[in-house]
C-alpha cells in the first residue's frame, strides 16, 4: 500500500507507528507525543550517534597509541653480543607480582607503579636487569640503590632529570622508551661501561650532545615513533662517540643545515649504519654514503617499491614518488638517478 495515497507523510506515520498506532489509519489513542517532537528526538538521536562515531573513533585512536606505547615489537638489533637484555615481548615474563621466591638468585626482574612488595629487588643482591614499565616517582628515585644493575629498561614515565642514571656504575645496556620531562643526557656520562643505548621517543630532547664522550658506547639507536619524528640538533655529538660500531637513525628529523651528516667521518670503527629513508635531504644521503664506503647500510636503494600500495618512494626527504606501472615510471627512475 503506497503511505503517501493513503494521506499519510512519513513522519506522522512514524509517530503512529510509535504509538502503537496502524499505519492504515488513526491511532487507537492519542499521540504520547507531536509530530514536531518526534522530529526533534530523531534529530537528538542523529546528534547522539555522531556522539558515539566521534567517541568510538577517539577510542580507537588510543588503542592505536596504546600499542605503539605498550609495542611488544624487539626494536634491538640482536646481530653481535650489543644486547643481552630480555626482548620486549618477555618482560612480562618477570613481574614480580608476588614474593620472589629465591631472592638470592633472582636476576630479571620487571615493577611497575603497581606492583605489590616492589621494594624486594633491594634483597636481590644478584638482581643484574630491571624493567621499569610505567614506574612511580618513588620507583624512579630509588634505582640510584642498585649499583649492581647492568642492564636497565625505562618505559613510559616523566623525569626531570637523568642523574639517577649517573649513580649505576656498572651499567651496559640502556633502554629509554617514552621517558619525558627531561632534556640533558650529560649525566649519562658518568656510565663508564655503558655499551649499549636505545633511546625512543624522548619528546623534550633534542641536544644529544650529552652522550659525546662515552667512549664505552658501540650501540646507539634514536628513534621517533610512527606519530612522531624525534628530533636532533645536530650530529656534533658523534665525534665523540669513537668507539661506535653500529648507528640507527629511525623516524628523526634534523634541521641542521648540510652537512648535516658529516660528523659520521668520525667514526673509524662504524660496522653498520642505518637511515630512515625520508629523514634528510637526498644530499646527506649521497654524503653518507661517500663516509661510510664499505660500512654495511650504508648504500641505501634509491627507490624503494611497496607492493601493497602500489607506488614506488623515492630516497630523501620530499623526493616524492610514482605509481608502479605508470607510463612515466622508467623515466621518473632514470631522472632521480642522474640526480643523485
Amino acid at each position: 500500500m503506497n503511505l503517501n495515497s493513503a494521506g499519510l507523510n512519513s513522519q506522522a506515520t512514524a509517530v503512529s507507528y510509535c504509538n502503537g498506532g496502524d499505519i492504515c489509519g488513526p491511532s487507537r489513542s492519542e499521540p504520547k507525543f507531536t509530530a514536531a517532537e518526534f522530529a526533534s528526538s530523531i534529530n537528538g538521536l542523529k546528534f547522539s550517534t555522531t556522539a558515539c562515531v566521534i567517541k568510538l573513533r577517539a577510542l580507537k585512536f588510543q588503542k592505536q597509541r596504546l600499542r605503539m606505547i605498550h609495542h611488544f615489537a624487539d626494536l634491538l638489533d640482536r646481530k653481535d653480543d650489543y644486547w643481552a637484555m630480555v626482548p620486549n615481548r618477555e618482560r612480562f615474563a618477570f613481574a614480580l607480582n608476588g614474593p620472589a621466591a629465591d631472592k638470592q638468585s633472582l636476576q630479571i626482574a620487571t615493577i611497575g607503579a603497581d606492583t605489590p612488595f616492589w621494594e624486594q629487588i633491594f634483597e636481590c643482591g644478584d638482581l643484574q636487569e630491571l624493567t621499569l614499565h610505567l614506574p612511580s616517582k618513588e620507583q624512579i628515585a630509588a634505582i640510584s640503590r642498585l649499583r649492581q644493575l647492568k642492564r636497565l629498561r625505562i618505559m613510559r614515565v616523566q623525569v626531570k632529570n637523568t642523574n639517577f642514571l649517573a649513580e649505576l656504575p656498572l651499567l651496559q645496556e640502556l633502554v629509554l622508551e617514552y621517558v619525558s620531562g627531561f632534556c640533558d643526557l650529560s649525566p649519562l656520562r658518568e656510565l663508564k661501561s655503558l655499551r649499549s643505548a636505545h633511546f625512543e621517543n624522548l619528546r623534550r630532547v633534542s641536544d644529544f650532545s650529552g652522550l659525546s664522550g662515552i667512549a664505552s658506547l658501540r650501540y646507539l639507536c634514536i628513534s621517533g615513533t610512527l606519530d612522531w619524528d624525534q628530533p636532533i640538533a645536530d650530529f656534533e655529538f658523534l665525534k665523540g662517540l669513537t668507539g661506535l660500531e653500529v648507528l640507527k637513525l629511525t623516524w628523526v628529523k634534523c634541521k641542521a643545515p648540510y652537512p648535516a651528516l658529516l660528523p659520521l667521518a668520525a667514526l673509524k670503527n662504524l660496522k653498520r649504519i642505518s637511515l630512515y629513508p625520508h629523514a634528510f635531504a637526498l644530499e646527506e644521503y649521497a654524503l653518507a654514503q661517500l663516509i661510510c664506503e664499505g660500512v654495511e647500510g650504508a648504500q641505501m636503494p634509491l627507490a624503494m617499491e611497496f607492493k601493497d600500495t602500489g607506488y614506488v618512494y623515492f630516497l630523501g626527504r620530499g623526493s616524492g614518488y610514482t605509481k608502479m606501472g605508470a607510463k612515466n615510471e622508467l623515466q621518473r627512475r632514470a631522472e632521480f638517478e642522474q640526480k643523485f
